[in-house]
């Protein structure tokens, strides 16, 4: 697990400073094939059954996808820490949702994930393959004790 989570933390670290030359970390980003992208999580604390805990600055939302036009074949959205973050960072009562909107923005499904009470350094949730009805994006949405924390974005498109 150590091994998998100190993969994911490179991976994220990696695409996080390629989306920031870029400028474009946590923006909606053309997905005609695939795409991945990372929003920031910023630092807060939350309540926890009497305990405070506290997520500091360096976790992100990473969202991937993989597909071509409507046709999406895998999804899936994780929480991934880099630096101080990795070793102390617990997500309790999380829940990632999927939101899928047409061009206008208007949402028109969002499959909700299960809240999970126990606490995880790296959540992550994946998608069933499926073909959407229209073009517009996909969202991943990280929730914790049911409050948006993060939202990382996809356009579908031709």
């Amino acid at each position: 697990m150590r091994f998998l989570n100190t993969v994911r933390g490179a991976v994220a670290a990696l695409g996080v400073c390629a989306l920031a030359a870029a400028g474009s970390v946590g923006a909606v980003a053309p997905a005609h094939a695939s795409a991945t992208g990372s929003a920031a999580i910023g630092s807060f604390t939350y309540e926890v059954r009497g305990a405070t805990v506290k997520v500091p600055v360096g976790c992100f939302l990473t969202h991937a996808v993989k597909g071509s036009g409507k046709r999406i074949t895998s999804q899936l959205a994780g929480v991934d820490c880099v630096g101080v973050a990795a070793t102390f960072s617990q997500f309790c009562n999380w829940r990632i949702d999927f939101a899928y909107a047409d061009t206008n923005s208007k949402t028109y499904k969002t499959s909700r994930g299960a809240t999970h009470a126990e606490c995880a350094g790296a959540p992550l949730r994946n998608a069933a393959p499926q073909t959407l009805p229209v073009y517009g994006k996909t969202c991943a949405k990280l929730y914790l004790n049911g409050k948006l924390r993060a939202a990382q974005c996809h356009y579908v498109t031709k």
